[in-house]
């Protein structure tokens, strides 16, 4: 049988024209983590976790005049989920990415099917390509692009777990539904972007029936270039409702960096993410949520906020910094948070918490060994407070800190054209 599916894919290239292309490349990803307080405080009677985890992904794209079509399967394993015997993966294997795209004309397009939805600085929708799974959505998306200047994308998905006869709850944690508008427009050394968000959320309600509420996230985003100085804004709100809630809440941020020469970057920034009051009663959801954003990439590498965890809480205001070194062959980054809680923080007597949480400081650095092949590193530490305690549990007087050293082989197998 593996025979046949052999000669019947390169008797599929052999059939190309000079108007098609197809490639082929694979991705090899293991990651050693140490992790001595990664996402959470640990306290006297827990030890650091160690493992390598890996992805293994194959990608498949193919072109021609108006059709592009991409094909991507990844297995994610951590090294002994499986015996040195086993018959069968733990994971197995998944399509990360399966989606058909056609062209009406230079200017309109759709993409269907499985897909990255990724805009500006990922913060709403992100591919969080640091997660070694990523993120995709089953989508339709229609483009419209106008000489590289404005590009419009409205997009829509529908989920449900099988092909059911009846209506059934969808229980998976993931959104039923969603409905977006981005437009975005480039001028000479600035862009600018637009994104409302409708995205609908299944839950039972008081009465055990399957209801589904629509959380609204509509803002902007803006990016300048100059010579030396270079940033980026941003500002969100969210309206709605979710699971039976009101939703009020914000979001805005702000980066300004220098650049020294072609090796040498600084730069100052903050975000705030709103948040409610640990007495707060009223019922509301006034906590932002950041979505499908790539979290891991804000707000510290040790992910203690809003990657999977800090919803619907005190909100955050991180400031920072950081300093960018980069040669043709090394990358190297320091980033130091100084986090705040916006809201009100009470432990569990109600007592009132100082609003600062803790610093971390994040350490970066990457190595191209080979064309095809890359080395990256990282080191993280948090000091935690109290206040960090009360949110997170454990013992912010230990030790917390977090490292990791990552291979990446992503060849390109084969190109025809």
């Amino acid at each position: 049988m593996k025979k046949i599916i052999f000669l019947a894919f390169f008797g599929m290239l052999s059939q190309l024209n000079f108007a098609q292309e197809f490639s082929a490349d694979l991705q090899l990803r293991p990651r050693y983590e140490f992790r001595n307080g990664y996402k959470t405080l640990l306290n006297d009677a827990q030890e650091p976790a160690n493992f390598v985890s890996q992805r293994s992904r194959l990608n498949l794209d193919f072109a021609e005049e108006k059709l592009k079509l991409k094909f991507s399967l990844q297995n994610i394993r951590v090294w002994g989920d499986v015996s040195t015997l086993n018959v069968s993966d733990k994971n197995g294997v998944q399509v990360f990415e399966a989606y058909g795209q056609y062209a009406f004309n230079d200017r309109w397009s759709f993409k269907a099917g499985r897909q990255v939805i990724s805009y500006d600085n990922q913060r709403i929708f992100g591919e969080v390509d640091w997660a070694q799974q990523a993120r995709s959505h089953d989508a339709l998306v229609f483009s419209f692009k106008n000489a590289e200047k404005q590009q419009l994308d409205l997009g829509a998905a529908i989920n449900a777990e099988g092909e059911d006869l009846v209506r059934k709850p969808y229980e998976l944690n993931n959104y039923k539904n969603f409905q977006y508008a981005w437009y975005h427009l480039d001028f000479a050394t600035s862009a600018i972007s637009f994104l409302a968000l409708n995205t609908g959320f299944e839950y039972m309600n008081a009465l055990q029936q399957t209801h589904t509420d629509y959380l609204q996230t509509f803002g902007s985003y803006f990016s300048f270039k100059g010579t030396k100085i270079f940033g980026d804004l941003a500002a969100y709100a969210q309206t709605g409702q979710r699971n039976g809630l009101d939703a009020e809440a914000f979001y805005a941020g702000a980066n300004l960096n220098y650049a020294f020469n072609s090796s040498w970057a600084a730069g100052l920034g903050a975000e705030y993410l709103s948040g409610k009051d640990s007495d707060d009663t009223s019922g509301k959801i006034k906590s932002f949520e950041p979505l499908f954003g790539t979290n891991h990439a804000f707000n510290g590498y040790m992910d203690y906020f809003y990657v999977g965890n800090h919803l619907n809480s005190v909100g955050l205001l991180d400031a920072y910094a950081k300093i960018n070194f980069a040669t043709d062959k090394w990358k190297f980054s320091a980033l130091p948070h100084a986090f705040y809680a916006p809201a009100q923080l009470s432990d569990n007597n109600g007592n009132e918490m100082q609003n600062y949480l803790g610093t971390e400081i994040d350490l970066v650095a990457g190595y191209k060994l080979y064309k095809d092949l890359s080395l990256a590193f990282g080191y993280s530490q948090m000091f935690g407070t109290n206040s960090l305690e009360v949110l997170k549990g454990g013992d912010a007087g230990n030790v917390q800190n977090w490292s990791w050293l990552m291979l990446n082989f992503h060849p390109l197998l084969f190109h025809i054209k």
